[in-house]
């Protein structure tokens, strides 16, 4: 038999260990391990590199600021170069789900490189009711803004595909919505995403800190206080209890936000938390310039220590980026902190980052980076087995990656809609160098070698 496939000589890790082995591939899927090379149409040379399964990015905001038939290409672009197989949209409807939906589905469908899927933002009350049609359409996940509302409720939701008009609008996400939608996501069997950040408060401190006339990141992170998060945590876990949900922190990079999950987790509160490569490298007190503004702010560098503590005691669950294909244009529009766009580009940047100031520096295991990166998201999210390990049957997700290998962030290198990057002229000592998704070879060596439409929508059910 000749089999499509066959990567040579790479160390393998599996839930087990690390394996040194071959790996078959055949029909997109992994078939087997073996220490010959048997006939095969293809075989990629792993000599001094890690496969490990293909990370998923949980957290990705694009066909915002360019429309998604375009942002799909730019994106995954950035994602195959980065050692992401696939990506997980927030999309952003400001209408209904039936008259939207299907029109971002399709524009989307022949547009990406790697795989992605889909979770959907929920801010009204007929969206609510909808939630059950998102379902039928493979979309099992949702999200729940809590830092939009009152005098802070303005958003850019989903351009309309093949538009080039930036949709903007104001929303107000209640308690009562929250509420609604947690106890609708409890009967429908899915976890809910939470951005935790109190409106109100935030409406507050943002307002003092401009008639204060502060400027600046720090102004920034103080206006948006940790403790507002911990209110907002506070608030949906009680939810989560009383209604028996799954609650999903989404970038979660304060210590006290961390200290308040730690206290819901002991009243039994269902939950799981995401983090973010600038929570564990960025600081307001490194960095200058509005680039690194984002939601919630970065905060301190005792907070960058208190997550990478966290993830090494294995209290996070995933990683993600929050990434934000923006452009310089409209992300410096202002004259100062309060007129910058939040949220920055990412997606090429998180597979480097934790090899060279995670794995590499000793604070979380390879075996932890597989988890935090790949096989966690894949079990919270509906994708497991099929996704997140490279055990016999899996999708043929895989990224070999080189430890020892070193090179400088810019912006150029991945090939994204954005035209910087928070991370420019940072050195990294460790990298990805082929992205195989479904058992094409996508990318490899900072280039894109797979063919635009090989990605594929990952329709996820109910178990």
């Amino acid at each position: 038999m000749t089999y499509d496939t066959v990567i040579t000589n790479s160390h393998i890790i599996l839930p087990q260990g690390m394996l040194d082995k071959n790996i078959i591939i055949d029909e997109e899927k992994i078939v087997g391990f073996t220490n010959d090379i048997p006939a095969c149409d293809h075989k990629i040379n792993g000599n001094g590199l890690i496969s490990i399964p293909g990370p998923i990015d949980t957290h990705v905001h694009y066909g915002v600021y360019s429309p998604i038939d375009q942002a799909a290409k730019t994106e995954s672009h950035a994602a195959a170069i980065g050692g992401i197989t696939t990506m997980m949209r927030m999309l952003r409807l400001g209408n209904s789900f039936k008259n939207s939906l299907s029109d971002q589905l399709e524009a989307a469908s022949k547009n990406h490189y790697v795989d992605y899927t889909i979770h959907a933002s929920i801010f009204t009350p007929q969206q609510i009711k909808e939630m059950s049609y998102c379902i039928e359409k493979g979309i099992t996940s949702f999200k729940i803004y809590m830092n939009l509302g009152g005098d802070v409720g303005h958003v850019y939701m989903d351009m309309a595909p093949y538009s080039t008009q930036l949709s903007e609008a104001t929303v107000n996400v209640t308690d009562e919505i929250v509420e609604e939608i947690v106890k609708n996501a409890t009967s429908l069997g899915c976890p809910v995403l939470v951005h935790a950040e109190d409106y109100e408060s935030c409406a507050c401190g943002i307002k003092t800190a401009k008639e204060k006339n502060r400027d600046g990141l720090p102004a920034w992170s103080e206006s948006r206080s940790p403790e507002f998060e911990a209110k907002a945590i506070k608030t949906i876990s009680k939810f989560g209890r009383d209604y028996d949900c799954t609650i999903y922190f989404v970038h979660i990079g304060s210590q006290k936000a961390l200290e308040q999950i730690k206290e819901e987790r002991k009243l039994g509160t269902k939950i799981f938390v995401e983090t973010c490569p600038h929570y564990l490298t960025l600081s307001y007190e490194n960095q200058k310039g509005y680039l690194a503004k984002v939601m919630p702010p970065i905060r301190t560098v005792q907070d960058n220590a208190a997550v990478w503590d966290a993830l090494s005691h294995n209290l996070i669950d995933t990683i993600g980026t929050d990434h934000v294909a923006n452009q310089l244009k409209l992300k410096l529009g202002g004259t100062d902190v309060w007129g910058a766009l939040a949220g920055f580009p990412g997606i090429g940047t998180v597979i480097p980052i934790l090899l060279s100031e995670g794995v590499n520096k000793n604070r979380i295991s390879l075996e932890q980076f597989v988890k935090f990166t790949s096989t966690n998201a894949a079990k919270i999210f509906g994708m497991y087995p099929t996704k997140g390990t490279l055990d016999k049957g899996a999708d043929a997700d895989v990224t070999m990656i080189n430890l020892k290998k070193e090179n400088k962030v810019s912006s150029e290198l991945f090939g994204g809609f954005s035209d910087y990057i928070v991370y420019e002229g940072m050195s990294l000592k460790g990298w990805p160098v082929k992205t195989i998704v479904r058992g094409q070879l996508v990318a490899e060596d900072f280039q894109v070698v797979g063919k635009l439409g090989h990605g594929k929508f990952v329709k996820r059910s109910i178990s």
